[in-house]
């Protein structure tokens, strides 16, 4: 930042003398008169004129003067809008969010209660649903991202390496393409699925996903399960491009605009809610209390 000697050169230049400017910065003139000469021995200038009469700045000084008022008011204002700006950042809570962990629950569920919290803004930061981005994002939870909103149990925590707060309870889906058989209808049967390729996340990836996986292998198994690792715009086209059927949480049902999601006749269901770093910041802690208590209050 600017160099604080330019305030005493202003105030000394002002006033005149080293005495009355001491007097306005509450000084000893011998510390004024010092903190004149180190700015002139820096600055390689002579800035003022010293007589009996008192002190007249030189060309050099009233060419100095003209910009220093400029260049401390500058400084001041510049670091005011860091101040602010890192108010701000401290208030804004950093949303990932991808087709397939959309932040739409998230932000209607907060503008239930924003009005009480305007402090707190929101901020969405898109990015790819890929293998390596989501395991990076989840284990590097308050960096960049503060929160994802997504489906989730203890085992997959576990293997993020983050926490979970649950917002509610996601109905486990079959989505089809809008050319399939099946899209026409509204709820599907198990024996819907009979003699179709079922998609299903493999198994160990959730524990609510096996149970309904042990469910078909042991009393539906004319419906194919099919396994697959990871959800990403590539198996939603392969499912639109196909005729095999995709388990789906029915809060995707904007992922992709060609695939219709229908409930299925079971009664399976997959928590839903917001993952966070396992050392939440202060705001983030805030955050996620004020929601807690809105759902609760909902109930």
């Amino acid at each position: 930042m600017y160099n604080p000697q330019l305030e005493t050169f202003i105030v000394v230049a002002d006033m005149g003398s080293f005495n009355k400017a001491a007097e306005a910065l509450y000084i000893t003139p011998p510390a004024v008169t010092k903190q004149i000469n180190l700015l002139e021995k820096d600055l390689g200038l002579q800035l003022f004129n010293r007589t009996h009469r008192g002190l007249t700045l030189t060309e050099a000084g009233k060419s100095l003067y003209k910009d220093a008022k400029y260049v401390i008011q500058y400084c001041k204002d510049s670091v005011e809008r860091a101040k602010k700006a890192m108010e701000e950042k401290d208030n804004i809570i950093r949303i990932g969010t991808s087709p397939m962990t959309p932040a739409n629950p998230i932000v209607e569920l907060w503008t239930k209660v924003q009005k009480s919290h305007q402090d707190i803004r929101l901020q969405l930061i898109p990015y790819m649903n890929s293998q390596e981005s989501a395991r990076e994002i989840l284990k590097n939870l308050g960096t960049n991202i503060d929160i994802v909103g997504g489906i989730f149990d203890e085992t997959m925590l576990k293997l993020r390496q983050c926490a979970g707060m649950e917002l509610s309870r996601q109905r486990i889906c079959a989505a089809v393409s809008l050319n399939h058989r099946l899209a026409e209808k509204e709820v599907l049967t198990y024996q819907d699925l009979y003699d179709e390729n079922f998609l299903m996340m493999h198994r160990g990836w959730s524990k609510y996903v096996d149970e309904l996986r042990d469910d078909i292998w042991k009393n539906h198994p004319r419906i194919h399960v099919v396994d697959f690792n990871i959800y990403s715009m590539d198996i939603f086209n392969h499912c639109e491009n196909s005729d095999d059927i995709l388990m789906v949480s029915e809060n995707w049902r904007d992922v992709h605009p060609m695939l219709k999601v229908i409930p299925v006749e079971w009664k399976y269901t997959i928590p839903y809610g917001i993952l966070y770093s396992l050392k939440p910041s202060t705001l983030v802690k805030r955050f996620l209390k004020i929601l807690q208590n809105e759902i609760k209050t909902g109930i």
